[in-house]
């Protein structure tokens, strides 16, 4: 570099040039890296693409149900439980209230971003089938999961939403948009999806045992919703008790959002039938999971020296559950769903004794529920209430304790009106809220207008029936 220097001026300019075109094209380099958050449909071409994308698959229904991927976002299996009676609000979002007190404005961003986590879950399944099909199409266990995990999200979309609900193919190009459809129809559909899983999870292997369980409870559970008792419970016939598809969390990956949003956030509060401080508002309907103490459900004030801890809002007092930590894995679908089909399938052929039979036989069984193992001798025998209106009470109650918020609680009270006969007003919350409004009369979560601004083909819910 000396001998260059020495030997001119234009020399010397001719280098300087060549070490600032350098540094210029590093820099360039540098703010041209790739985003790795950016996946180009050409980087998932192959079998290990094709793993990755039904991994992402398993990620979008883990987050839409119950794992909030530590960002914030509640899923219909919280928010369904504070429209049903699961939960009360104790946050300081509008959004929540507005849920609570089942008056839910279809701009309502948690509803909205709740939707979207559902709609992703077939997107991803159905871009992970096309892809495992292509490069990676055994085990076919995978591609069975595939389906299912389709199945159980266009399930729950049609067990919280309003009748109306578009199912856009957003894996195909361009985008194909759906149109408003009936939860009937959305049920049928869930149906065909698990019928898919369970042609292709048909191996001795335990990956495929255990995809073909998982399908056959998700069928019964949505041919119970299309009001087909008698045909959901052979499905489950031969699914264990003890069986357990589970949704798993971490530190890193997603906590469990129960523990989050209840027990760590404080956002949500168990729900009871007698509400405010001083346990002294009667909300008509509810069970009262809080003061029931019932064996499956462990919940407690929490005690700070001489006080009661408050939740997020600062005022009300914090009632929490310990049934799920930070990172205790959740049943997306498990045994006892089978056992209780087969219950209802029971109570509605008119067989009480039947009925009694199988829900005595799960109190008297040794179940793990999140950090629960439960205990039969605090779950004594149940004994035939004597009406039919009281059987099926009876046996919603039973259900509400074994799956709490699990996703199940808001569908069975849209069933109670549609398949039972009662009205709204003898089975949602009713009465003044303890933030001194009056309940609503929404019964179901509504398509917001995320929707109708990006889907011509939408523009509101057709009914907001149960």
């Amino acid at each position: 570099m000396r001998h260059l220097l020495k030997s001119g001026r234009a020399v010397a300019v001719i280098v300087v040039a060549l070490a600032a075109a350098a540094c210029t094209t590093a820099k360039n380099d540098l703010l041209s890296a790739p985003d790795p958050d950016i996946i180009n449909p050409g980087d998932v071409q192959s079998a290990a693409g094709a793993l990755a994308v039904r991994i992402g698959a398993l990620a979008r229904i883990r987050e839409a149900s119950v794992t909030n991927g530590n960002n914030g976002t509640d899923g219909t299996w919280l928010l369904g439980g504070l429209l049903a009676d699961e939960w009360s609000t104790s946050s300081t979002f509008v959004q929540n209230d507005e849920v609570d007190e089942r008056q839910i404005s279809t701009s309502n961003s948690s509803v909205d971003n709740s939707l979207r986590l559902w709609y992703r879950v077939p997107t991803a399944a159905d871009q992970a089938i096309e892809l495992l099909e292509k490069y990676s199409p055994t085990p076919a266990s995978n591609i069975a999961e595939m389906y299912m995990v389709r199945g159980f999200a266009q399930m729950q979309l049609a067990q919280d939403f309003c009748n109306g609900i578009p199912l856009s193919d957003g894996a195909s190009t361009p985008v194909t948009l759906g149109t408003p459809l009936t939860d009937e129809q959305v049920f049928n559909v869930a149906v065909a999806s698990y019928d898919s899983a369970l042609a292709l999870a048909t191996g001795a292997d335990n990956a495929s045992i255990s995809i073909h369980r998982a399908a056959e409870i998700g069928k019964a559970r949505a041919l119970i919703d299309l009001n087909q008792p008698a045909a959901a419970a052979p499905v489950v016939a031969d699914v264990p008790t003890t069986y357990t598809y589970d949704i798993t969390s971490s530190l890193t990956g997603g906590n469990n959002g129960i523990w989050s949003e209840g027990a760590s956030q404080r956002r949500y509060t168990v729900g009871d039938s007698l509400e405010g401080n001083s346990h002294n508002i009667l909300v008509k309907n509810a069970i009262p999971f809080f003061s029931a103490q019932d064996p499956r459900l462990p919940v407690n004030y929490t005690i700070k020296k001489a006080d009661t801890t408050v939740a997020q809002d600062g005022l009300t007092l914090s009632r929490t559950t310990t049934l799920y930590g930070q990172v205790t894995p959740i049943s997306l679908v498990n045994g006892i769903d089978a056992r209780l089909v087969e219950a209802e399938a029971a109570l509605r052929a008119n067989q009480p004794a039947q009925m009694i039979s199988i829900l005595n036989a799960l109190r008297a069984t040794k179940l793990t529920i999140g950090t629960l193992t439960t205990d039969p001798t605090k779950l004594p025998a149940l004994t035939d209430p004597g009406t039919d209106s009281a059987r099926a009470s009876l046996y919603f109650r039973e259900k509400a304790f074994w799956t709490f918020a699990r996703g199940q609680r808001l569908s069975d009270l849209r069933r109670l009106v549609r398949q039972y006969g009662r009205s709204v007003d003898e089975v949602y919350p009713e009465g003044t809220h303890y933030r001194g409004t009056t309940y609503g009369s929404d019964v179901n979560l509504p398509i917001t207008t995320g929707e109708s601004n990006g889907n011509p083909n939408f523009t509101g819910c057709l009914d907001r029936d149960p």
